[in-house]
């Protein structure tokens, strides 16, 4: 229903139009269109607009809710988005796990399945008369691209290919439960007319990407089986389909988890409540549950150990958080009777705290129980334990580190403005 304005841009498999009723967005409409070697070779495939749209919606939310910037609004129909109106910036990022496919021709003499640790980055310049070709860093810096006024130099470059090694692997973290290995990924960037900040755009879908289920190349998902056809009949044509339906039915999963996990903080005293509020609160922020109880290990030992058995009872992988100030039994007094993990965190005051710290650092053998003094930090410790087998939380940690360096770069960069 959306009354749609000038058709902005038109690309081999999507229409790109504005949107009057919502000013610094457009639809990305999808076509049934298959292309390879840049249209070389170009197929009409039924269905496949909604197939991609499908894959694209489901892997820009997941990004999206990890935290990572991108110009994805909402769904809009089976074949369109709306999307951020941005300024492309005419480079596709490749990030690559494994060796295979064209880096194995640009690169003789290394074999294919050769995995490269950390992902192995590389930029291409859209240029399809010139087959898009391979470009340094220094080659985009002196480009000197402009685009909504924001000039890309160095720190925006390095923005981008930090950005796509994180992306690259919270994707790849997301498809290994369903035991899929994500063997490369292509992605492009654009810069948001209306915050002139760069962010994840154009799609993300089953073009953008190999998949290997069980990490069986013969197995292959993506559109690697329409390239390497030596003839395309319309049975070809329905074999390269299902892939690509076996992807968008298993593409929302990446949006589920079945591991469950929750975090349950025990305060000494009531009065640390306030404390134990912000370690609620930035457990949310990684989609854990967290509960807060009230118990004295000193005062009442077998009333915080029967709060222990009840946690332990049914089943839910959980951290306890001891929160204790002035002699902390309670955090060792946990750790001594469960195996499930401790992590102390005191609410330490002005006057006693560099005294009263050693009760929860200094702890007699056999105990394993940490002690941080933040309590985000606790919430994190937390997170870290159930990113391991969480991709969603995995994802919100891998995305946090990306945000935190992002915001030091352009930091530095408005710094070293000002002193210019």
């Amino acid at each position: 229903d959306l009354k749609l304005g000038k058709k902005v841009n038109e690309g081999k498999t999507k229409e790109v139009y504005e949107l009057p009723d919502i000013p610094g967005c457009v639809l990305m409409q999808s076509k049934d269109q298959i292309t390879a070697g840049n249209a070389a070779r170009k197929d009409r495939m039924e269905g496949k607009a909604a197939i991609s749209n499908t894959t694209t919606s489901c892997v820009f939310q997941l990004l999206q809710e990890a935290g990572i910037k991108t110009a994805f609004v909402r769904k809009q129909s089976d074949t369109a988005f709306i999307a951020a109106h941005c300024e492309m910036i005419p480079i596709e990022w490749v990030c690559r796990r494994i060796a295979t496919g064209s880096f194995l021709k640009r690169n003789p003499g290394v074999k294919e399945g050769y995995k490269f640790y950390p992902p192995k980055i590389e930029m291409f310049y859209k240029d399809d008369a010139n087959n898009d070709p391979q470009w340094s860093e220094e080659q985009l810096i002196e480009a000197k691209f402009c685009f909504a006024g924001l000039t890309i130099g160095q720190t925006e470059v390095d923005i981008m290919a930090r950005s796509t090694q994180a992306i690259f692997e919270i994707l790849e973290k997301s498809w290994q439960p369903q035991n899929c290995t994500l063997v490369d990924l292509k992605i492009e960037f654009g810069v948001n007319i209306l915050t002139k900040e760069i962010v994840l755009a154009d799609v993300i879908d089953n073009d953008s990407w190999r998949l290997w289920p069980s990490g069986d190349r013969s197995q292959q998902k993506d559109k690697q089986s329409y390239r390497d056809l030596k003839e395309v009949t319309p049975e070809a044509l329905q074999m390269v389909k299902r892939n690509f339906e076996w992807v968008a039915e298993r593409v929302e999963l990446l949006l589920k988890t079945k591991s469950q996990g929750r975090v349950v903080v025990l305060m000494g005293s009531p009065s640390d409540l306030s404390h134990c509020e912000k370690i609620k609160k930035a457990c949310a922020a990684f989609g854990i549950p967290c509960e807060l109880r009230v118990t004295s290990a000193h005062k009442g030992p077998d009333e915080t150990l029967r709060i222990k058995a009840e946690y332990e009872g049914d089943g839910i992988p959980t951290v306890f958080v001891a929160v204790a100030g002035r002699s902390n039994g309670l955090g060792p007094v946990m750790s001594g009777n469960t195996a499930y993990p401790v992590v102390n965190c005191p609410p330490l005051s002005a006057d006693w705290g560099t005294q009263d710290v050693w009760s929860s650092l200094r702890l007699p053998s056999g105990l394993g129980c940490p002690t941080t003094l933040s309590p985000e930090g606790a919430a994190q410790f937390a997170a870290q334990i159930f990113g391991l087998n969480n991709h969603l939380v995995w994802a919100k940690l891998r995305s946090n580190m990306l945000n935190t360096w992002i915001s030091l770069k352009q930091a530095d960069k408005k710094l070293r403005e000002c002193t210019l």
